[in-house]
């Protein structure tokens, strides 16, 4: 039995951009991806603290050390500039696998930095 999981996390990131004329996505700060294991086009969930909004997209990777991470296309309409949102990815695993698996959790410091 295969179970999905709480992967990777990235907790309280604020946004610094809303760019409904982009095709869809969220860019993230490379340095942040990194940290939380995540890799572009994976699928992830936002979360907005601020409105209580909640969206499935894929990741973009941002400049390495920008700070970024910008919801775009129709995300833009979930979230605005200054938005704290927590960006959450799944991994489907075995149960025993599950049991025993370490998620990578990460809480950015102010401008989004490690």
């Amino acid at each position: 039995m295969n179970i999905e999981r709480l992967k990777s996390k990235v907790h309280r990131a604020v946004v610094t951009e809303a760019n409904l004329n982009y095709v869809g996505s969220l860019t993230l700060d490379e340095d942040l991806m990194d940290a939380a294991n995540l890799v572009e086009h994976e699928k992830i969930t936002v979360v907005n603290v601020n409105n209580g909004e909640r969206l499935e997209t894929y990741l973009i990777t941002g400049e390495r050390g920008s700070g970024i991470c910008c919801l775009n296309g129709p995300a833009a309409r979930k979230g605005a500039t200054g938005d704290i949102i927590i960006i959450i990815s799944y991994a489907s695993m075995e149960f025993e696998e599950a049991k025993r698996f370490k998620p990578w959790i990460i809480f950015p410091k102010e401008g989004n930095k490690l």
